[in-house]
């Protein structure tokens, strides 16, 4: 299960907001084993009833649900059709809206022809459909496919009332900022690391300071850039590196040794990168713990 994230909108203050206003957390099916999933209609019942286990759990905390990209789904489907029919049942059961993730190979390559093609444009024909059909109960969308152009024109294409929540880590102030028409708001994994840029920025639009608050946010896209560059998996690696320097992280270690993901020059990078946007808290305490 994904852990909660908060829910950072470019819109009203959070006053008066509930639960599922401000937080989200996702639902997958990571809990099946994809080495003894079963194949053809056997393996759909396993992901659905995965998928409603995880919904049951989330929905009793009572954040907001995102149904993230399920690895096992991928291993079992073949084509369109599988993904609306697992994605639509669901759809029709949940007892509020909810946000649908589309992740990129870049952070997962086992999801590889998500939405039933490689090819980007008719998985977002599907993805497209989906979310027409089933309208009522689909708050919006996190995309995180690190194409900017995409995510625009899937914005700008979606029914009224749906929302993109970005998931760019990399081109999130011009997409957050908006084109005058559409904006994203933000669901983003960047935001473990810059949240006290991120907080000041998103004020700064409540005031209506929005020049002030791109200001801010571009300030950080290269620290974003670099944590989120190739191979974007590993980009953890830097979200804990930054927790660890500005001391809410005891030790710089990761499940399964994911701390060595990254090299020494650049995690260096990413101590200058930060010390740049001004997101080291204690200066002294990181450049010890840098030198440690």
């Amino acid at each position: 299960m994904e852990a909660a994230s908060v829910v950072a909108a470019g819109g009203p203050a959070t006053a008066g907001k509930t639960v599922r206003d401000l937080v989200s957390c996702g639902a997958c099916t990571d809990q099946l084993d994809l080495a003894t999933l079963p194949t053809g209609n056997a393996g759909f019942a396993a992901v659905l009833d995965a998928y409603r286990e995880q919904i049951a759990v989330v929905g009793e905390a009572r954040p907001k649900i995102v149904l993230m990209a399920s690895r096992a789904l991928a291993r079992v489907a073949n084509g369109p059709d599988d993904y609306l029919h697992v994605y639509s049942t669901l759809l029709q059961e949940v007892d509020q809206p909810v946000i649908l993730h589309w992740l990129g190979t870049m952070f997962d390559p086992a999801l590889a022809g998500y939405w039933g093609s490689d090819d980007v444009a008719a998985a977002t024909g599907t993805f497209l459909s989906l979310i027409r059909e089933h309208a009522d109960t689909v708050d919006g969308v996190k995309v995180s496919l690190l194409d900017a152009t995409h995510e625009v024109a899937l914005r700008a294409a979606l029914p009224e009332g749906v929302r993109l929540y970005t998931g760019d880590d990399v081109n999130y102030p011009e997409l957050i900022d908006g084109d005058g028409s559409h904006h994203s708001d933000a669901l983003l994994g960047i935001f473990a690391a810059i949240y006290p840029a991120a907080s000041v920025a998103l004020q700064n639009y409540d005031a209506g300071k929005a020049a002030e608050a791109r200001a801010i946010l571009d300030s950080t896209r290269e620290l974003g850039k670099h944590i989120f560059s190739a191979p974007t998996f590993y980009y953890k690696t830097g979200i804990a590196f930054m927790r660890w320097l500005n001391g809410t992280q005891l030790g710089f270690q990761m499940v399964v040794g994911l701390h060595s993901g990254r090299s020494v020059c650049h995690l260096a990078k990413t101590f200058e990168l930060a010390d740049q946007a001004g997101l080291l808290k204690d200066p002294a305490l990181a450049a010890f713990r840098k030198s440690d």
